[in-house]
């Protein structure tokens, strides 16, 4: 997983254009698009997620894409106070926030941050993490659970195994690490209630791709109530 974590991510917004709203928007959804692609391919990675259906696969990365998306900014964030790093090229302050109108969202996350923070959350933590928020999505259209426990039980070993080595004096640190798991689904549920206003409201411009991933989240979200 340490192997196959992405390569640092550019928001490359327009210099010509006046920032505004819109304009933050825009970019923040061009780059989710862009980063959606990358976690495709990443958690072909994971070990036995490929194994699994072509079915089971997309219904989990539909459900979990965007914990993956706010836990990966969370860890981007960690050594910036109350920024948050949406790419190397693109880091937010509660002012630019305000002005998006994410200063909601934006408080939720750094909540998140705050935590890891507190944990002082490894990379090797963090990407077993980020695989297990993936597994662990809870998605009501998966088929073969059996085998998505399977693979959510190899990387809690992962987790503990690292965990037993790096930090033996903290038995519950593995704990405290997977109480994460809640908060960021929360987090992640209001991003996504966020970002479908904006697309409902129709003045943002978004791909297909994170169209498709919003619509499909949101039609679990009904799914399950």
């Amino acid at each position: 997983l340490m192997v196959a974590e992405p390569e640092k991510l550019y928001a490359m917004p327009d210099p010509t254009t006046p920032d505004s709203e819109l304009k933050t928007l825009t970019t923040l959804c061009d780059l989710a698009d862009r980063e959606l692609v990358v976690i495709i391919g990443w958690a072909k990675h994971i070990p036995g997620f490929s194994n699994l259906s072509l079915s089971d696969q997309m219904s989990l990365l539909q459900s979990g894409w965007m914990e993956i998306l706010i836990l990966g900014l969370a860890f981007r964030s960690l050594h910036y106070d109350s920024r948050l790093v949406f790419a190397e090229d693109y880091i937010i302050d509660e002012e630019q926030s305000r002005a998006a109108g994410l200063e909601e969202l934006s408080r939720h996350i750094l909540r998140l941050v705050g935590r890891l923070k507190a944990l002082g959350v490894e990379k090797e933590e963090f990407v077993v993490l980020k695989a297990m928020a993936l597994l662990n999505s809870d998605s009501v259209y998966v088929e073969d659970h059996e085998a998505v426990q399977k693979l959510q039980d190899v990387l809690h070993d992962a987790l503990q195994d690292h965990d037993l080595n790096a930090h033996p004096s903290d038995s519950r640190r593995i704990g405290k690490i997977l109480m994460m798991l809640p908060l960021l689904r929360e987090v992640a549920t209001k991003a996504v209630q966020h970002f479908y206003t904006i697309k409902m409201e129709g003045q943002v411009p978004m791909h297909k791709l994170f169209l498709e991933m919003l619509d499909a989240k949101i039609s679990e979200v009904v799914c399950k109530k």
